[in-house]
C-alpha cells in the first residue's frame, strides 16, 4: 500500500523529498510497534483526558503491542488491520483499526493513529488514516469513528481534513 501522493513523487522524478507511504504491519515490526505505542501512552500522560482515555480507550492496544506475540496475535484477528507509516521506508507510524458489528451494519473504529513527533506535517498520519478508511469501505462499514482528545488541535485539525465530523462528545467527571 502506498499514497497517491508518494506514488506523484516517485513519477514525477523528485527524489530528494521524503517519501512517505503505509503499508500492513508484518511480525518483523513487533518491536518498532511497541516502541511507538510505549511513545504514544507517554504522550496521552502529558495531555488533558489522557491518562484516562490510555487506560480505558487504548489499554487493550497498549496490552497487545507491548506483550510478546501481542502483534502476532492482531494480525491474526481478520477484524483487525494493523498499520505503518513509513518515510522513506522507516517505520515512523503506525495505526490500529477494527470493525465493530453494530447491529446489523459494521462501524469501523480508529483504536490507535500515532506518528512520531519528527516525522508529522508530512502526510504519514493521513495516509494512515487513508488506507484505514479504505479498508473499513471495502469490509462493508457504513461509518467510521475515531476519537481525539479535548485540546488537541493538530489531531483535530489533521481528522477534519481527512473527512471526519464530529458526532458525540464524551464528558467526564473526577469524583473523589
Amino acid at each position: 500500500m502506498g499514497t497517491a501522493r508518494s506514488a506523484d513523487r516517485r513519477r514525477n522524478g523528485i527524489g530528494a523529498l521524503p517519501v512517505e507511504g503505509t503499508r500492513r504491519a508484518r511480525r518483523e515490526d513487533a518491536e518498532r510497534c511497541g516502541e511507538l505505542c510505549r511513545e504514544a501512552i507517554d504522550q496521552l500522560q502529558r495531555a488533558r483526558g489522557g491518562p484516562l482515555f490510555a487506560r480505558r480507550e487504548t489499554g487493550l492496544m497498549a496490552k497487545a503491542l507491548l506483550r510478546p506475540g501481542g502483534l502476532d496475535r492482531l494480525l491474526a484477528d481478520r477484524r483487525r488491520r494493523v498499520l505503518v507509516g513509513t518515510v522513506d521506508d522507516a517505520v515512523v507510524g503506525m495505526a490500529i483499526g477494527r470493525i465493530d458489528e453494530v447491529g446489523e451494519t459494521p462501524l469501523g473504529i480508529v483504536d490507535a493513529c500515532y506518528v512520531e513527533p519528527g516525522a508529522r506535517c508530512v502526510g504519514v498520519g493521513g495516509a494512515l488514516l487513508e488506507d484505514l478508511v479504505s479498508w473499513f469501505s471495502t469490509s462493508g462499514c457504513r461509518g467510521v469513528d475515531v476519537s481525539a482528545l479535548p485540546g488537541d488541535r493538530d489531531t483535530k485539525n489533521l481528522l477534519e481534513a481527512s473527512g471526519f465530523k464530529a458526532r458525540l462528545i464524551t464528558l467526564h467527571r473526577t469524583l473523589g
